[in-house]
């Protein structure tokens, strides 16, 4: 009998994974710095910061759903169309927000771009936790198959 040997689980290296994460947290924090000491009324303010925050929501739940879909359909068509336009309109809703503001450009241009950086790094983290996640997966399946049971 002819054992097969398990292709080696490629992982990210923790340098990658601290760039990562760290690269998340900057920007998240320059765009808590950036809404924090948002000139204007309150009510602006309080739509940008939601609009920061279901953007960066939007954006995990999209990731999840093109990974989860990679290999062949697993969900509905309504779920489909709810997690795009979900995206689609956290994103359109956010820069309109901001398009409209009546403040700085320079103060704009500085949220525009790290709230871009943002969504960037989210992306970014959430492949790179469903990496880790699937190479955990891989590592537990070809140990079991690489042993013969007691």
């Amino acid at each position: 009998m002819q054992m097969h040997r398990p292709l080696p689980v490629r992982r990210d290296t923790r340098a990658w994974r601290a760039q990562v994460w760290i690269s998340f947290g900057l920007s998240a924090a320059l765009c808590a710095v950036g809404l924090a000491y948002l000139p204007g009324r309150d009510l602006d303010r309080a739509f940008m910061v939601m609009g920061y925050v279901f953007c960066l929501c939007a954006a995990f739940a999209l990731a999840k759903f093109v990974r989860d879909t990679e290999g062949g359909r697993n969900d509905t068509p309504g779920w489909s169309t709810v997690v795009w336009s979900g995206f689609a309109l956290a994103m359109g809703l956010t820069a309109w927000g901001l398009w409209r503001m009546e403040i700085n450009p320079t103060y704009k241009s500085y949220l525009g771009v790290s709230w871009l950086y943002l969504i960037s790094n989210a992306f970014t983290l959430a492949k790179t936790l469903r990496d880790g996640f699937e190479a955990d997966l891989a590592d537990a399946r070809s140990g079991a198959d690489t042993y013969p049971s007691k």
